[in-house]
């Protein structure tokens, strides 16, 4: 499946080269990598053999290509390298909302894979989630995305709206929530570098027990709320009408409202 078309390594595409490295995926000379801005990640990515902003003529060596580029800017970046590309070469899409016959049709009729990651795949504890009619295209993207996280097929490509809602956006709620907690411990009355020093390493650390024990959030809970203790009088705030279950829904809907708009 190499080498690797990278069309993109930004935030999501670098957070991949990282993560590849880390668990000894690829190598870098296994990608070419198209991207305009310089960064870091890239500039180590090149240093250590992959090819960046290769001529076309080279893009034909490419068996797998990553679609890594923001979904306003996907059509543009396939019309730059479709016609260079070989005609086996698969296609694996991070663009949000758009459709596989679209991305498709605008690469030549190629077997497509749509993926929607997290960017903890840079500490290869990354989420993913997978569409793919086609079963080569579902295979690569399982071989680019299972060294680097938790992968999971998804039957239906409309539900990759709501995967985005409750995946790939969902880093940014929980980032949010932290930073809610460090404020309220700070109006409580804590420093506010200790109120983030707590809240932070406390998520943290919580979020590796749900991962190590494999036991139920629900189960979590319970095992923490004391019948009348502080803890139960926390939560009847935050479970209350228009709390958590209410205020999440309405997040993922409203994330996935604005996948399907990035599509059409």
């Amino acid at each position: 499946m190499t080498p690797i078309l990278m069309l993109g390594a930004g935030r999501m595409g670098g957070a991949l080269i990282e993560g590849w490295r880390m668990a000894g995926a690829f190598q870098a000379s296994d990608l070419l990598i198209r991207e305009p801005y310089s960064n870091p990640t890239l500039e180590g990515a090149q240093a250590a053999g992959a090819r960046v902003n290769p001529p076309d003529a080279e893009l034909a060596q490419a068996q797998t290509v990553l679609l890594a580029v923001k979904p306003q800017l996907w059509r543009e970046a396939a019309a730059q390298v479709a016609g260079h590309l070989a005609p086996d070469a698969v296609i694996v899409s991070i663009a949000a909302g758009v459709r596989a016959a679209d991305i498709s049709q605008a690469f030549g009729g190629r077997a497509v894979a749509r993926i929607m990651p997290t960017t903890a795949v840079a500490v290869c504890q990354g989420a993913a989630s997978i569409f793919a009619a086609d079963g080569e295209a579902k295979a690569r993207a399982h071989a680019l995305f299972s060294p680097v996280g938790t992968v999971v097929d998804v039957a239906d490509e409309e539900l990759m709206h709501a995967a985005t809602g409750v995946s790939g956006s969902a880093p940014a709620y929980l980032y949010a929530f932290v930073e809610a907690l460090e404020a309220a411990g700070a109006a409580a009355g804590l420093p506010a570098a200790d109120s983030a020093r707590l809240a932070r390493s406390t998520i943290a650390g919580a979020a590796a027990l749900m991962a190590r024990s494999g036991e139920e959030p629900a189960e979590l809970r319970k095992q923490v709320t004391s019948p009348g203790g502080t803890t139960q009088a926390a939560l009847e705030v935050l479970l209350a009408d228009g709390g958590f279950p209410d205020l999440l829904r309405e997040a993922v809907a409203a994330a996935a409202r604005r996948s399907k708009e990035l599509g059409e």
